[in-house]
């Protein structure tokens, strides 16, 4: 038997992002620092041992969540652990199955946040672990399940969570064209559409945004990866812990004013813990 590391190669890199570390070290430092903090200074941080990563699947239908069969994720700045401790808890509950090797590579969801997590950790590079999650199209009661199961490791400060997503894909070659023309035009509808299910999310009540989903059948990618962390903030809140959620920007690819046009919307935000 073996005792070689598995390595999740950057299989994006070179094509989604730069494959260069040094371009790639440059790009993020750029883009960071032209963040702007629209929330209050933190008065003290404290770096996060483990990351999660709840990423949705795009390649393979699965009805449950699943693990890498890898050690290590590499990324162009440096490779980053898997905790195979949490690994080991998580897949001791029987919830979860193990994705292949070559699933794991195809999949972008969780690779994309690679780079900004390696980034944005790299003064405590090697005091971190990540634990990356494979969500698939989760049934409501699946989501409460795993909201519950992973609730505990959201209740830990040393625990930060990131949930991979996207917005509305609109158009044709998404097969969704959702138009409420009260709104104007196409991509001011879209931009009701997004930030109506924003809303809800901000309310963190899981059942308000099954709903919303079920309604307008957004084509939010992470529905699924939100709907857990929904049933994980709700199942912590029965205890009194008190937290809110504030969305901090939005985008959309481009501007859809007509039928031929498509456009995929992306928005970012934090779950703050008080």
């Amino acid at each position: 038997m073996s005792n070689r590391a598995v390595c999740r190669e950057a299989s994006h890199a070179g094509s989604w992002y730069s494959a260069s570390g040094s371009q790639l070290n440059a790009q993020l430092e750029g883009w960071l620092s032209q963040a702007q903090s629209t929330i209050r200074p933190a008065r003290a941080i404290i770096a996060p041992r483990r990351v999660f990563i709840l990423g949705p699947s795009h390649h393979v239908p699965l009805s449950r969540c699943a693990l890498s069969p890898a050690d290590i994720y590499r990324t162009p700045l440096y490779d980053l652990r898997i905790d195979q401790k949490v690994y080991a808890d998580l897949w001791k509950t029987g919830l979860f199955e193990r994705m292949t090797l070559q699933t794991d590579e195809d999949e972008h969801s969780i690779e994309m946040h690679l780079p900004y997590t390696a980034k944005a950790m790299e003064s405590h590079k090697d005091e971190f672990s990540i634990v990356p999650v494979l969500v698939g199209a989760l049934s409501e009661s699946k989501e409460q399940e795993y909201g519950k199961l992973l609730s505990k490791y959201l209740a830990d400060p040393s625990n930060l969570f990131i949930i991979s997503s996207d917005f509305c894909h609109w158009g044709q070659r998404f097969r969704y064209t959702y138009y409420d023309e009260s709104q104007g035009e196409i991509y001011r509808s879209i931009e009701h559409l997004d930030k109506m299910g924003m809303g809800i999310i901000e309310q963190l009540d899981p059942m308000s945004f099954t709903n919303y989903l079920k309604k307008y059948r957004n084509t939010i990618c992470g529905r699924h990866p939100i709907g857990v962390l929904l049933n994980a903030v709700a199942e912590l809140r029965k205890s009194g812990l008190e937290m809110n959620f504030t969305f901090l920007n939005y985008a959309q690819s481009s501007e859809c004013r007509n039928w031929q046009d498509s456009s995929v919307s992306y928005a970012a935000g934090a779950l703050i813990v008080h």
